[in-house]
Parts: C-alpha cells; structure tokens; sequence
C-alpha cells in the first residue's frame, strides 16, 4: 500500500471536504447531491456522479475512504492516475444504475399493484411527492410493499461504496493471494476468496431486507461493473498498458 499515490489523495481530498461541507450545511447538502429516484422532484443529473463524494456519518466515510486507500492505491500504481479513474467512476456508475434499477422495480411494481387496486396514478404520486402516503395502502398492497415503495422514492443513495466494490474486485483480481482480515472475524482470507464472500453478503441482505439502510445493490452493481471490465481487460491484456 504505502505511500498515497496521486489519484487516490485527491479523491480522499474532495471527499473528506464534501462531508465537512454536509456537517455544515446539513440536510440541504442531501438535496443536491445525493442520488434520488429519477421521478422524485430532488432528483437532478449530476447527482449520478455527485452522490459517490456524499456519506451519511462518520464511519460510513471512514470505512470507505480507508478501502479506497487500502485498496485502491496498489491498483493506481500498477495502472496509472488516468486508467485508476476511468475504473473508479466507472463503478461508481454501474452502482448507481443498479441501484437504480432495483428501485424501478420495487417502486412501479407496488404503483401498479396500487393502481389495480383502484388508487388514481396522479394522486398517488402527488402524495409521494410530498413525503407522505396514505394507510389504506397496506390494505391494498400490504405494509412491507408499502415501504418498499416509500423508501425506492424517497431515500436517496449516498457514498463512494459501489465505487470501492469494483476496486475491491480489482485487487481480487490484481493479487488474489493477499490475505485480508474481516473486522468481526479476524482470521486472514485471500483475497480471491474474501470479496466473493463480502459480495455474497450484500446479495443475501439485499434480497432478504435483512439489513436496512444499505444499498447493498449498489455494492453489487459496483462489483459486477468492476469483475466485467477486470474480465474484459485481461481477455485483451489491456490491463498491461497505462493511461498517462
């Protein structure tokens, strides 16, 4: 790992001072930059790539920022500034599609589901828009289907997580046999066995709901889009040439 290679430091930089900014401003901060569901009237386009500098608490920026140093670091010094980038964003994107997606499906599965049930389309979406929702939906839909869909419209996606999935699937990639220690479970796994193992978490509390106020998709989304252009890299020995 070593010394902070010159992306890295950056990127630890904006984000560190994008959360003191949110400790400043608070709330407002969430409006603009985090990633809201493409019909909620917060969303705005730049929150796809903002909304990887944004981290709810002071842990949720300590473990991210320490995986990006951890891992990210030996992954710029073999590929360079530029192509360390281009992998970083790039994940951070996949998250965010993912994310997104899987909140399509939650959100206008239950719309449907409450439209059939004889609730106008327009009203329901005027009473979204203004962050309530009507009980008499969880007689329709059921409770767990309503928040559901309350949480698909109105809790937006914030941190660099997604992004350091495909960093952390990368380094799997890049060096398989380094042995890495899991805070709760303190006995070395390699790595090539270690962020299989984080990932098949994220899938198990994902498809559960076991473990609320995670986007654990976006984790996923960030690991697929990392294994796909680590796969696609290595079938065309790309990852043997740097992006100065």
């Amino acid at each position: 790992m070593g010394n902070l290679t010159n992306a890295v430091k950056h990127l630890l930089i904006i984000n560190v001072l994008v959360f003191i900014a949110t400790q400043i401003y608070g709330d407002q901060m969430y409006v603009w930059f985090a990633l809201w569901y493409p019909e909620n009237p917060n969303f705005e386009w730049w929150q796809i790539v903002s909304h990887m500098f944004m981290h709810g608490n002071f842990m949720h920026i300590l473990f991210n920022m320490y995986g990006l140093w951890a891992f990210g670091t030996p992954l710029e010094r073999m590929w360079g500034r530029n192509k360390f980038l281009f992998f970083y964003f790039s994940a951070g994107l996949g998250a965010a599609l993912l994310h997104t997606l899987v909140n399509y499906y939650f959100f206008s599965d239950a719309l449907q589901a409450l439209i059939d049930g004889g609730v106008a389309e327009n009203q329901i979406m005027e009473i979204i828009s203004q962050g309530k929702y009507s009980p008499s939906w969880n007689d329709i839909i059921g409770e767990a289907n309503v928040d559901s869909f309350l949480s698909a419209f109105n809790t937006p996606a914030v941190g660099a997580s997604g992004a350091i999935y495909g960093v952390l699937v990368a380094f799997a990639f890049a060096f398989s046999e380094a042995e890495l220690m899991l805070i709760f479970l303190p006995i070395p796994i390699k790595a090539k066995y270690f962020v299989p193992l984080l990932i098949a978490g994220d899938l198990f509390f994902g498809f559960t709901g076991t473990a609320t106020g995670i986007a654990h998709f976006a984790h996923v989304g960030g690991a697929i889009t990392g294994f796909i252009m680590m796969w696609y890299w290595k079938k065309n020995q790309f990852n043997n040439k740097r992006w100065n």
